[in-house]
Order: C-alpha cells, then structure tokens, then sequence
C-alpha cells in the first residue's frame, strides 16, 4: 500500500513521535527528543512550541544537564488541560471514569444500570457523562474524547453491537443511540467510539503502560460472559466484523455443560461468573480448563503479556493463580519462556479506562484511519 503524504500529514506524525515518546519517558529534554526521534534540532524546536501552545506539553520545571550540550528544560504531557472520559455498560452495572492523558483516574462512578432496553441504556450513559463532564469543568479540563464499550461483538466502523447475549442484544445500531442522547443531554460535541469491552481493556493495559506497552498483548476479561481482546503491532486486533477475541464461545470439551448459546462445552460454561457462583461449582476443574483456554491464546499469538480481568478473577484470585500456573507449565514443557501473566491494573475499572483510551489511541496514529474516517468508508460500502 502507497501512501500519499502532504505537510500538514508529515507534521502530524511527527507531533505523535514526540508525543508517544514523552508519555513513555517524561521529562525528556529537546535535544533528547530530537536524539531519540531521529528528526532535526530545529524541528523539534518548532513542534514542541506547537505542542506547548497547545497545552499537549508543559515545562517541568528547572533545566537540567542531559549530556547532550548546554542544560535544558525537561518536558512532559501537560495533564492540566485535558482529560478522557470511558465508559462500561456491563451486563448489570454502567461504569464510567475520566481519565488524564497518563491514564490517572480523575473521577468514577458506578451505578446499577437501570433497563437494559438500548435508548433507555444509553439515557442511563448520557446522565452519568454530563455529571462526569460537570467535574471536569470545576477542574478547568477539557474533555477531548469519550469512548464507551459493551460485552459483545461490536462493528466499531458502523458502531453496530452484532451480538451481546448477556444484554440480549443483536445487531443494536448503538452508537447513533448514544450520539442522539449525549447532544440531548447537552454534552459538547466530541467522538464518541463504540468498542468491545475486552478489546477496551487490552487497549488501556497497553496505551496507558509505564513506558512502551507489551506487543502483543491479550486481555482476557472473565464475567458473566469470557471474552479477549487483542493488541497487535500496535493496534487492536478486531477481526472483520469485530467478532475477533469472542472466545466464551470457543469449545474446550465436545461433551461439555450446556452453555446459554445452546451448545455444549463453551468456555463460558466452564468458567463464566454465573456457573461459579452455583453451589457445588467445581473450582479446581474450571480454573484447569482456564488454563487450557489461556494456553491455546498463547500459542496461537505468542503475546508478550496476557493480562486477567473480569469479576471472576477479582473474587478468585487462587482460581487466576492455578490458570496461570497450567500456563507457566505448558511454556517449560515446550521449552520455551512464559509471557508476563498479571491482573489488570486498573482492577474493575479496566474496560472503562481502556475505552476513554481510545479517542488518544487515534490521535496519536495519524496513519491509521481515525474512527470518523472508518465509519465514512463503512457507511460508503454500505450505501454503494
């Protein structure tokens, strides 16, 4: 593929260069970006004015020696002036936080969710985002995107939910819904992004990292329903329709239990919340096929770091633990060295904090189709 650049395009890029590798490493120096970037003193010397008027970045503070001539000013990413809003429609709660560009959690609130009819949901979505961006005011920031994701498939060109069996919703056109109820509501005109709540989450682990995130990348979000979300060569790996990382439904025993789709064997009804949460549910043997389910993620993507989420794993820890353990075997066996295994970071809040993540996400990949341009071409398709 060819790509046709212009200057507004090149000068772009280079701001995300800049960008990315001061959130990675604060308090970097302009001659350390321009070592660092590759790019000229003197453009970086422009851009950084850029980015500086433009409170993207701020001086931290005294100059310092770096080595690489005369001391200079240290900068960062100035969390002073804008924040991100995400928010989870779970299948019983709605969660939502904000968040600075650092990924520090500024304000959360979780509430029952109310009906789970889709318009009435995304009413629910739109109260609880004017309160947020109320705070938001009385901070002095401003919201620069807000993205929200659902336990299901989601077309995140056309901002349809194919499928959400735990909300009993099937090719719902959600993102108009919420678009109509956050203008009625009378929240300021930003993107709104619409993403499965597994790839959210894989997406904040990843943006939000100390330093450069693992690549590639799993989370593996285990509820009511079981679902991954994978990054891969720095992007979310979705699939065609948005159907990639649905494992719930992935079939670990022919013979298995009866699961809620109707079929036999799902990694759902092995594992999800609602099976271990019946009385005589067998621990050790759903924590076993866990294990197995991780392993076939490992070794179909090799990732880096596979990160758990999800209730289950929050009220079990020993039953996360033993899952990680089968992995940990597997990788001996073969010889081979285990990826990093950890919970997720922001803890319950994770697929809420990845969705507010991807509105930067965008921004800082002008090359990638930003999901304004993603949905015009869905809509084109649609319409040819």
């Amino acid at each position: 593929m060819t790509t046709i650049g212009d200057q507004q395009l090149l000068k772009r890029m280079n701001r995300s260069v800049l960008l990315r590798l001061l959130r990675a490493q604060p308090d970097l120096s302009r001659a350390r970006l321009a070592s660092e970037s590759g790019l000229t003193k003197s453009t970086v010397s422009l851009l950084v004015r850029e980015l500086l008027d433009e409170s993207w970045l701020s001086e931290s503070g005294a100059a310092v020696a770096d080595g690489l001539g005369r001391p200079s000013t240290p900068l960062r990413i100035n969390v002073d002036v804008r924040a991100l809003m995400g928010v989870e429609i779970a299948v019983d709660t709605v969660r939502l936080v904000c968040v600075s560009l650092q990924g520090d959690v500024l304000h959360a609130d979780t509430r029952p969710l109310d009906d789970g009819e889709p318009a009435r949901v995304c009413a629910q979505v739109a109260r609880m985002a004017t309160a947020a961006h109320a705070f938001l005011d009385s901070r002095g920031l401003r919201l620069s995107g807000l993205g929200v994701c659902v336990p299901g498939a989601v077309d995140d060109c056309t901002g349809v939910v194919r499928f959400a069996p735990n909300l009993g919703w099937r090719n719902v056109s959600l993102l108009p819904l919420l678009e109509k109820a956050l203008a009625q509501a009378g929240l300021p005109g930003v993107t709104v992004q619409l993403q499965n709540d597994a790839d959210a989450a894989a997406l904040g682990e990843y943006e939000f990292a100390a330093g450069e995130g693992e690549d590639p990348l799993i989370f593996v979000n285990c509820d009511v329903g079981v679902g991954a979300g994978v990054v891969l060569n720095d992007r979310l790996f979705t699939g065609a329709q948005g159907m990639a990382g649905e494992i719930g439904h992935t079939i670990l025993q022919l013979d298995g239990p009866l699961c809620s789709c109707g079929r036999r064997g799902c990694a759902e009804a092995f594992f999800g919340s609602r099976v271990l949460a019946r009385e005589g549910a067998d621990m050790a043997r759903a924590a076993a096929f866990f294990g197995v389910l991780l392993q076939n993620l490992w070794v179909t993507f090799n990732p880096r770091a596979i990160v758990l989420g999800g209730k289950v794993c929050a009220e079990h820890p020993a039953f996360a633990q033993a899952a990680f353990e089968g992995v940990k075997g597997h990788a001996e066996r073969a010889g081979m060295p285990a990826p990093e295994l950890r919970t997720a970071r922001y803890e319950a809040l994770a697929p809420a904090v990845g969705a507010a993540a991807l509105a930067l996400h965008d921004y800082l990949r002008p090359l990638q189709p930003d999901a304004k341009a993603r949905r015009a071409r869905a809509l084109a398709r649609a319409g040819a």
